[in-house]
């Protein structure tokens, strides 16, 4: 075994056969913190988004944050109702995207694809931004290191990822159930304490804040309009997710659509109740967050500087609640840390799905739909993972310049999916007697209806508020990916009509004649295997080629040529600048003029070489010259290989599944292991 391929094995583990595919397959237990992990994440930011743009206005603003976080929950339970519909109508795992093509017509289906693909990339960026930040906060040593640390991040859960959705789902399991046990403790202790009177303020409830010059009056007119919409557009980040469970549907046990109908109500329930219990702990401890604490944040009418550390909110809350007892603070911190890790894997999980989708349909490279060696999609994986780094590195980690980005992609591909179920269900009704059904459609239509509306209506939102702050960018992106994806389909489109064989009885074109051609260096062992294999063929003629670069050289070869008395006569090509590819290309070109209806085989003595170094050495023209001659019409390239002593036992060394053999369905040559 390689080094290469041990480690490869280390990280990724044995290769699975195609058929235990039904073995991969999750449970909900573990489908919860593979697909919902994500929207239960953002109880970490999602309440600091909305309390830092409501600090523009100052303290005051904070009383409208429970009533904010309120609308984002309103908005959440309706997103959750009507995917609900989805799962049950669409339970091939396409989602939104299948919603949307099957109804609103393949443009729909591009630009929800284009926004999903967009808003998977925007998950993993954000969440791991957003856990080296954290991780950053609670260990100073850390600070200014945080684009290293998420980028490492980044790897590892590609690496696990890697090894299958239902191995990377249990691992990530238990940190999941703790967040959501740590949350949910922290809120019933609190709210205890709060009950007897035994709850202490925040570390930052001290602060006054200082808002900008246009709120000196607090939140009046439009522009205290404008700010609230902010804030709920900020806030909304809590809806992200939600999709990715209709997306993923293939990955569920059977019943499929029950099961994935099931997590999405589990999900709506958790999500809410720990969004609206942190906002509203927040307000209790009165919490101050800012977006630039060391201006916006006052002691005694002078900003604190520089030198203070502003905790996220999450963390303020922990610290004060469980003020005296450090393990319940150090719990709900190493959870909140996980889970933001954790919510990238739910991007790893619906990203590759999504896009094998879009392979399969013609719109992306369709090496995006085939399965690795643990049966999960390994190139979407990587795609993923390489794009979130980019946009990691670009935006230095930063979560609130990275949210910016964020939502616009996931509300454009709700509300087109909403849109997509009305005239799904209208369409069903068109064609149904059954009184009992055409009650449970008009009921369906009515609660993807209202999605529509609110989902529509927060897109507006969400544009009018982000767009000159970042949403532009996403904007962008999404449309050079749908120019791009029309494009792939068009060349898909192009090539089968090329290919396509024309109806009617099959007519096979032989050529006239057949010319074999061989390239000649010098007079060795791989050349005379080359004239041998040439003239097996039986070509309608047979020459020898070589170009004459150096005249002692040339001379020294057509003298070793008579002598070993080859009955194949050597053609000598003249290059006096010294080229070896032109001169070959131009005589196999006019050997095709003199006869348009002639094929030519060109047989070339290549090299097997050991070692990687030994490549660089060896083969090199050979590889030029068949770059060069592939685009002739009428030519055939044949290699014709010679094992050097150093090549061999390489078909050992080789030996075992290679890549890409288990997710082409081939056997495994290795019986009776995975």
């Amino acid at each position: 075994m390689q080094v290469t391929d041990a480690v490869k094995r280390l990280l990724v583990g044995r290769p699975f056969r195609s058929d235990r595919l039904g073995e991969t397959l999750l449970r909900k237990r573990i489908a919860v913190p593979v697909f919902a992990s994500d929207a239960l994440s953002s109880v970490a930011y999602a309440p600091d988004e909305i309390l830092l743009t409501l600090a523009l206005a100052g303290v005051s603003a904070y009383v409208f944050s429970p009533w904010v976080a309120l609308v984002v929950v309103v908005v959440l339970l309706t997103v959750i109702a009507s995917y609900r519909q989805n799962v049950h109508a669409y339970p091939s795992g396409g989602g939104d995207y299948e919603v949307v093509n099957t109804n609103l017509g393949r443009a729909g289906g591009l630009v929800v694809g284009s926004a999903l693909l967009v808003d998977y990339v925007l998950v993993v960026a954000v969440s791991i931004s957003s856990a080296a930040q954290f991780a950053a906060t609670a260990l100073p040593a850390l600070a200014g290191s945080e684009v290293p640390l998420a980028v490492a991040l980044v790897a590892l859960l590609a690496a696990t990822s890697l090894r299958g959705v239902r191995e990377s789902g249990a691992l990530f399991a238990l940190p999941a159930y703790a967040f959501i046990v740590a949350v949910l403790g922290m809120l019933a202790v609190g709210l205890f304490r709060a009950l007897f009177g035994d709850l202490p303020e925040a570390e930052s409830a001290g602060f006054t804040l200082a808002p900008e010059a246009e709120f000196q009056a607090g939140i009046t007119g439009l522009a205290g309009a404008l700010l609230l919409l902010r804030a709920f557009s900020s806030g909304a980040a809590a809806l992200t997710g939600v999709e990715a469970i209709s997306n993923g549907i293939p990955a569920f046990r059977k019943p499929k659509s029950r099961n994935a109908a099931t997590t999405l109500l589990v999900l709506g329930l958790l999500s809410s109740t720990m969004l609206l219990g942190v906002v509203n702990l927040a307000t209790h401890l009165r919490v101050r967050f800012a977006e630039h604490p060391e201006e916006q944040l006052l002691r005694d009418g002078v900003p604190v500087g520089e030198g203070y550390v502003q905790r996220p909110v999450l963390g303020q809350i922990a610290a004060a609640v469980f003020d005296g007892f450090p393990v319940g603070f150090f719990a709900v911190t190493v959870a909140t840390g996980l889970i933001l890790v954790l919510a990238a894997n739910t991007a790893f999980n619906g990203f590759p799905v999504l896009g094998s989708i879009l392979a399969r349909d013609g719109l992306l490279p369709r090496q995006l739909n085939t399965r690795g060696d643990r049966l999960a999609f390994s190139n979407g994986i990587l795609a993923l993972a390489g794009a979130a780094v980019v946009l990691i590195v670009a935006f230095d980690a930063e979560v609130t310049r990275l949210i910016q980005l964020y939502v616009v992609g996931v509300f454009v591909s709700f509300t087109l999916s909403q849109l997509g179920m009305v005239r799904h269900w209208t369409r069903l009704l068109a064609t149904e007697d059954d009184p009992r059904e055409r009650a449970r459609m008009v009921r369906s239509r009515v609660v993807n209806a209202v999605g529509l509306t609110m989902t529509g209506s927060a897109l507006v939102v969400v544009l009018i508020s982000k767009f000159t702050r970042g949403a532009w960018i996403t904007l962008v992106v999404m449309a050079v990916l749908f120019v791009m994806m029309r494009a792939i389909r068009g060349h898909y489109d192009t090539v089968a009509r090329e290919l396509a064989v024309e109806p009617g009885p099959l007519r096979t074109t032989l050529p006239a004649r057949v010319h074999a051609v061989v390239l000649v260096s010098k007079v060795h062992k791989p050349t005379l295997r080359a004239l041998a294999y040439a003239k097996v063929g039986r070509p309608s003629s047979l020459e020898a080629l070589t170009v004459g670069v150096d005249p002692e050289q040339t001379a020294a070869l057509q003298a070793a040529w008579d002598a070993t008395e080859i009955p194949v006569p050597l053609t000598v090509l003249d290059s006096p600048y010294r080229e070896v590819t032109r001169p070959i290309v131009d005589h196999v070109r006019s050997l095709r003029r003199e006869g348009p209806r002639d094929l030519v085989v060109v047989y070339i003595p290549e090299y097997v070489v050991g070692h990687w170094w030994e490549h660089v050495l060896h083969n090199q023209t050979a590889l030029r010259l068949k770059g060069r001659l592939l685009f002739t019409p009428g030519v055939v390239v044949a290699s014709v290989p010679w094992q050097l002593a150093s090549a061999e036992g390489s078909e050992d060394r080789w030996e075992g599944a290679t890549p890409g053999l288990v997710r082409q369905g081939l056997p495994d040559p290795r019986d009776g292991r995975e």
